[in-house]
């Protein structure tokens, strides 16, 4: 078998930024995470900050014991007593938190069942009573305070539990300080997108927002006191791993085989394990294509000897067979399938 430079394909290949390709069965699995019993209820590799029982999970702005009040399952703000600030830190997570607002309603605008979730004490979720109460847009119940308005209203009305589930992505910085990507935050209020993917300017405030500055990695939960008897319950945070840089994996070693057309004819045809297709193999150029199991799309095929070929951006392969005084076979592994057939007349 002749040796010739890289075929046009598989530079393309090689070239390509990725490097699993589709259906491969030795990618890695995800892990399995156990859903909670029931809607909003913890999943198993979930950080229980408040389960209706206890602010073990909670300090007050000083460090000290948190002074809220734990009554009936849920947790309520104090008069004076401040924020509470969650004992552990965090940095990109998912947080599943739910809230209700005094009933019946008392006061307007701002100053109606005002509250708020602010990750790493920087980045604010509004809470606020938005059933029915007028108020600036970025202020309202789901808005990223001062940046984002929530993209729908999805308050249900005072008094009635209210449902956060954030998806949070910190912001990056380089060794200097200088920023590298700024923190997203996708917001469901009440099961309802309102947030989604949102941008953060920086961080968050009244009539102004805190350009970017470094900071740590990891920094806790914060729930605002406002003076307002907002209640919380069923908190809990699992924290996420970095996004992946791509989508990169191990590369398959490809040789530069070159293959004369004679044998490429020798292998154009259709293939069939009685009445099951197996493989139609054709012929462009100095490549081969194979529509596999009847399937209507033809993938290139890139040679790794004189017989068997590699899918270019789908784990598989073809290998051909010439069994002594038979039709040549073709035995084609892809996803998860293994088929041999014969050629046909």
């Amino acid at each position: 078998m002749a040796t010739a430079t890289a075929l046009p394909q598989l530079a393309r290949a090689q070239d390509a930024s990725r490097g699993w390709k589709i259906h491969d069965l030795d990618r890695p699995r995800p892990r399995v995470v156990t859903p909670g019993s029931s809607a909003g209820a913890p999943p198993s590799d979930a950080i229980v900050l408040f389960d209706g029982r206890s602010l073990g999970e909670w300090r007050a702005d000083d460090g000290s014991a948190a002074k809220w009040l734990v009554k009936d399952g849920v947790m309520q703000t104090v008069p004076h007593a401040g924020s509470v600030t969650s004992a552990r830190a965090f940095g990109d997570m998912q947080l599943h938190i739910e809230w209700a607002t005094p009933t019946p309603p008392v006061g307007s605008g701002q100053d109606r069942g005002n509250s708020g979730v602010i990750i790493m004490g920087k980045y604010e979720v509004q809470v606020l009573d938005s059933h029915g109460n007028t108020t600036y847009a970025d202020g309202q119940a789901g808005a990223i305070y001062g940046q984002h308005p929530p993209l729908v209203n999805a308050s249900r009305p005072a008094g009635e539990w209210q449902v956060y589930d954030i998806v949070f992505r910190r912001p990056r910085f380089s060794a200097s300080g200088a920023l590298v990507s700024p923190a997203r935050m996708t917001v469901l209020h009440n099961g309802v997108l309102v947030q989604d993917a949102a941008e953060l300017w920086g961080g968050t405030g009244w009539l102004h927002f805190e350009p970017y500055a470094k900071h740590a990695d990891e920094l806790p939960i914060t729930l605002q006191d406002h003076d307002h008897p907002v209640r919380y319950r069923n908190i809990w945070v699992r924290p996420l791993p970095n996004l992946p840089s791509d989508e990169r994996g191990p590369r398959v070693a490809r040789s530069n085989v070159s293959i004369p057309v004679r044998v490429l004819d020798s292998y154009v045809g259709t293939y069939a394990s009685g009445s099951a297709p197996v493989a139609k193999v054709t012929r462009r150029g100095n490549r081969l294509f194979v529509n596999p199991f009847g399937h209507k799309v033809a993938f290139e095929l890139v040679p790794q000897s004189a017989t068997r070929f590699e899918l270019l951006e789908t784990a598989g392969t073809v290998e051909f067979a010439s069994p002594a005084g038979q039709p040549i076979t073709a035995h084609v592994i892809l996803a998860g399938l293994d088929r041999t057939g014969g050629k046909q007349p």
